[in-house]
């Protein structure tokens, strides 16, 4: 665990919206990984996760509270937590100010649809495109859409298949952002509403969720609380 962690960004979530929006915009490639501690635990069953988050490539963010809480019990520094909702909504800004092409893969053909009409109302000189999480094979939509070789991609498919899918296909991109942003088209368009400012401010959005989902408990638990384990037996591990 401790491998992945050491690879995680150390700044603060400004300094690195401002390192991926220089890079979208001077046509550079970056492929960004929003860490939580579901993709963390999967690299340990899962070779193409594992080989994601050791790559030089990849520029690892510390959504969850979570990881920024592992990392400071493993003495590894970090500022603060970078969610991928607040990263992905600052890059469609900054993408739609300067009319920029942007290509959205994921969620249902409702959701991902009432985004695109969103942003092309705020930014009519983005170049949009999109694709909806259900129809389609992936591969065969990944490739087209490398041919387009739009500035920004942003894939919400959940973790880790969003990531290993955008992991399989780096190689076909020249240039552009690259990222996975889980359930964030949900938020972005509007048709979900995110924790209250309370519960952003105090790093406890989890709870929120759990609280209007209770059927996500099983999987907070399988993911964050046997996480926190590990880490904390890695921490016994390491010298003092």
């Amino acid at each position: 665990m401790e491998e992945y962690l050491r690879r995680v960004y150390p700044g603060s979530a400004e300094d690195f919206f401002k390192k991926a929006q220089e890079a979208m915009l001077s046509g550079q490639k970056m492929f960004v990984v929003t860490a939580n501690p579901e993709i963390l635990m999967s690299a340990g069953k899962n070779e193409a996760a594992r080989e994601l988050l050791l790559c030089e490539e990849t520029e690892i963010v510390p959504d969850g509270i979570s990881v920024v809480k592992a990392m400071e019990m493993l003495g590894l520094p970090v500022t603060e937590r970078i969610t991928g909702v607040d990263l992905a909504e600052k890059l469609l800004h900054s993408a739609g100010r300067a009319g920029r092409s942007v290509y959205l893969l994921g969620a249902k053909e409702e959701v991902v649809s009432a985004l695109a009409k969103k942003l092309r109302a705020h930014y009519p000189s983005m170049d949009l495109r999109y694709h909806n999480g259900y129809d389609g094979d992936k591969d065969s939509i990944m490739k087209e859409i490398a041919l387009l070789s739009p500035d920004l991609v942003l894939v919400g498919l959940g973790v880790p298949a969003q990531d290993i899918l955008l992991y399989r296909h780096l190689g076909q991109f020249k240039k552009g952002v690259l990222m996975g942003v889980g359930g964030s088209f949900d938020v972005l368009s509007g048709m979900k509403r995110r924790a209250p400012a309370f519960f952003q401010k105090t790093n406890t959005e989890w709870l929120y969720r759990i609280l209007r989902e209770p059927s996500r408990l099983k999987r907070f638990w399988r993911s964050n609380v046997k996480f926190l384990g590990e880490v904390r037996r890695a921490q016994k591990k390491s010298p003092s």
